[in-house]
């Protein structure tokens, strides 16, 4: 029996409220954040299209996607695969949000004649994916991943699993949200899940619900022996990925954090790891007190005391939803690359009803980069964990 590929990234490109691109993102994800909202207002999409009209024809979530492909494409350099085996893969949680409410109030202002023919092509949740393969000429499977807040990190491991099987030699993955809509916010608003304090506090006593944000990450991902070949650099190794379902509550984590408990342990062992080979955990960590409290009770199940280094950089980020684990997996890639773990920003006082786990705070830590877990739950009780390793030695 033929042993399945490994799986290596050799781009990474983001796009985040800390910075645009891998330098001004990590530099961000280094400093204390500014209270409040985590809109990208200095995102300008015109230089990722051939004109402004083709701009106004794509939804934000999608000129986000096409900017991140653009810088981790351009880091990867020619790939050589053959077309049809490359593919694209990238997720989302809610779509083209902002295009629907502004095509609803158009048709309740000037009627439905008014109502643009691009208002389903601009807000299906493939539209990313569609948009990068008709980019760059990509023609292998073009999917996409829509389970809330998981769909990042669930997108990335199914596009991991394409080329493990040899369906494709690269797939372009991740995920990518623009969610931050008057409706948007005022639903998440409604339903208690945002920060009343306008701070976000990952594990913190006093945390009292995320900050919504939005972004994209993308990653570049290509069967080893074909990056090793062709001389590209190799960021890290994707080494598994595991999604299950909590089964339980549309919005709240299961009871002891089972679901995610599951998750992990499927995720090690896809990756043949023990718990004890986890040197780093990127947490999904939102700040809202039930799912950080489940989340902390599940490391501390799988992994015991002390554990490993745990991170929530959502304390930078705020939350952006279906694009978070993949934003999430380029963080744990820079963390490697530089040495170095990001901090926790907003914790700073323990939760003496949470499970003890190793957070880092307030300073970064440096490591010698080693097999790191990067999670995401989502509503629905959708729960996705990818196994990340540093570059294989030379």
């Amino acid at each position: 029996m033929t042993a399945p590929r490994r799986v290596a990234v050799t781009g990474i490109g983001v796009l985040g409220w800390p910075g645009l691109g891998r330098d001004a993102f990590w530099q961000g994800l280094l400093e204390a954040p500014a209270e409040g909202r985590r809109v990208m207002d200095h995102f300008d999409p015109l230089p990722h299209f051939d004109s402004p009209k083709d701009a106004r024809r794509t939804d934000r979530f999608a000129q986000m996607a096409l900017a991140a492909a653009a810088e981790a494409l351009e880091q990867s350099g020619e790939l050589s695969a053959d077309p049809d085996r490359i593919g694209v893969w990238v997720g989302t949680g809610v779509g083209g949000l902002r295009t629907l409410e502004d095509q609803i109030q158009v048709r309740i202002e000037k009627g439905e004649r008014r109502v643009s023919p691009f208002l389903v092509p601009m807000l299906m949740a493939n539209a990313a994916s569609a948009a990068i393969s008709m980019r760059y000429g990509f023609s292998g499977p073009c999917e996409n991943t829509v389970t809330a807040c998981a769909a990042g990190t669930q997108s990335i491991a199914n596009a991991a699993m394409l080329i493990r099987s040899g369906r494709c030699d690269a797939v372009i993955t991740g995920g990518s949200e623009a969610s931050n809509s008057i409706t948007g916010e005022a639903t998440f608003w409604n339903m208690t899940a945002v920060s009343r304090s306008h701070i976000s506090r990952p594990f913190d006593l006093e945390r009292d619900g995320f900050i919504q944000a939005e972004g994209a990450g993308v990653l570049v991902l290509e069967d080893l022996e074909s990056a090793q070949n062709r001389g590209a650099t190799v960021l890290g190794e994707i080494l598994g990925g595991a999604s299950n379902a909590d089964a339980y509550h549309i919005t709240a984590p299961s009871p002891g954090g089972a679901g995610a408990v599951r998750c992990m342990e499927l995720a090690l062992a896809d990756a043949g790891l023990q718990p004890d080979d986890i040197v780093h955990i990127n947490a999904h960590g939102t700040s809202t007190p039930l799912n950080d409290a489940a989340e902390a009770e599940a490391i501390q199940k799988v992994f015991g005391t002390p554990g490993p280094q745990v991170t929530s950089t959502k304390g930078v980020t705020g939350h952006a939803l279906g694009a978070a684990g993949a934003i999430e997996a380029v963080a744990v890639l820079l963390a490697m690359e530089h040495g170095l773990i990001p901090p926790t920003y907003g914790y700073a006082t323990p939760d003496p009803d949470m499970a003890p786990i190793r957070i880092v705070a307030p300073e970064p830590a440096p490591w010698t980069p080693g097999p790191s877990l990067s999670n995401s739950f989502g509503f629905g009780g959708h729960n996705g964990a990818i196994v990340i390793g540093p570059p294989p030695p030379e």
